[in-house]
């Protein structure tokens, strides 16, 4: 009997870099995207790891992400929903499932090319805990432009840190910053602003942005609106404080008012003037307190929702290292 020591492999090295990716129905960009995030990172000589995580979609893409893994198995990791749950919720799932030092979000419709990635990283290795991409020369309609300033003007104001570009989903963050959010339990939330209230040094750096040459946008303008009441009302009770200002200074004006016609009655006399000037402030009263009831409304939602403690995600199946 032969005392032959079979030689053992060697594992593969933990990755640096991480880039989590949220997938919904992206069949069309996949094959490419994964392709060219291989050239790049493997340019960049470090080990890596890149993980799709597929938001429920209803196409051909955890297919293709399933070919992808079997070409790539040591590279590329997948993560499937059950359902659609939300590219923020996605993104959580993908940082739980990091292992790198260096993360990086890139969505999936190649509009951020990913040849920008080894910019954010050199740029986040100046020193920075997290760096984000402003589409310099956005390729987007003025319809989805409008929107998305909204965002960035709320988002400025609300965690403090002036931002071109909040709705750019290229970014870098340092390893602390993630498992920092990965601490947070709300069960909705926007990432960007979120890593902005863990980070002490936050850069920003001109990216480049190409057209959406296939598929469809997920974000239109009504879904881009509501993310806006959500972020207001998710990061700040400024809402609901400027629906109590708004409330004060009317009640005064009224009060006024209300001197104003008890003087013209002692001076003028009785008269029935007036009457739909009366309805009009009337009307104004009661949008105010519908408006404030929605506000505080909303607000109770969130309580609401956090406390039944269901989870933000489920995940039906892995693929990859460690799945």
């Amino acid at each position: 009997m032969s005392n032959q020591v079979l030689p053992v492999s060697e594992p593969a090295p933990a990755p640096e870099i991480s880039v989590v990716i949220p997938v919904f129905n992206e069949e069309d960009n996949l094959r490419e995207l994964g392709e060219r995030l291989i050239r790049t990172l493997t340019a960049m000589g470090r080990p890596y790891e890149i993980i799709f995580v597929d938001d429920g979609s209803i196409d051909g893409s955890w297919q293709l992400l399933t070919d992808l893994n079997r070409q790539y198995p040591q590279n590329i990791r997948a993560l499937q929903f059950h359902r659609n749950f939300g590219q923020h919720q996605a993104i959580f799932a993908g940082f739980q499932a990091s292992r790198g030092q260096v993360m990086v979000t890139l969505d999936a419709d190649l509009q951020n090319p990913p040849e920008e990635i080894p910019r954010l990283v050199a740029k986040l290795e100046e020193g920075y805990d997290t760096v984000g991409g402003w589409r310099e020369n956005r390729q987007d309609s003025i319809f989805r432009r409008l929107p998305s300033q909204l965002v960035n003007t709320v988002m400025s104001r609300v965690t403090g840190v002036k931002l071109r570009d909040y709705g750019c989903m290229l970014r870098a963050y340092r390893r602390s910053v993630v498992d920092s959010i990965n601490q947070c339990q709300e069960s909705s939330s926007f990432i960007p602003a979120l890593a902005n209230l863990f980070a002490q040094r936050v850069a920003e750096i001109p990216v480049g942005h190409a057209e959406r040459e296939r598929g469809k946008s997920k974000y239109g303008i009504i879904k881009l609106l509501r993310l806006n009441f959500d972020l207001m009302t998710g990061f700040s009770n400024l809402p609901i404080h400027l629906v109590g200002f708004m409330g004060v200074a009317i009640a005064c004006l009224g009060l006024l008012f209300g001197f104003m016609l008890l003087l013209r009655r002692i001076f003028v006399g009785p008269e029935v003037e007036g009457v739909f000037t009366l309805f009009a402030i009337l009307f104004v009263f009661v949008g105010l307190n519908t408006l404030g009831l929605a506000l505080i409304g909303e607000y109770v939602g969130r309580i609401y929702r956090e406390v039944r403690g269901r989870p933000r995600f489920v995940v039906r199946q892995t693929l990859g290292p460690e799945s």
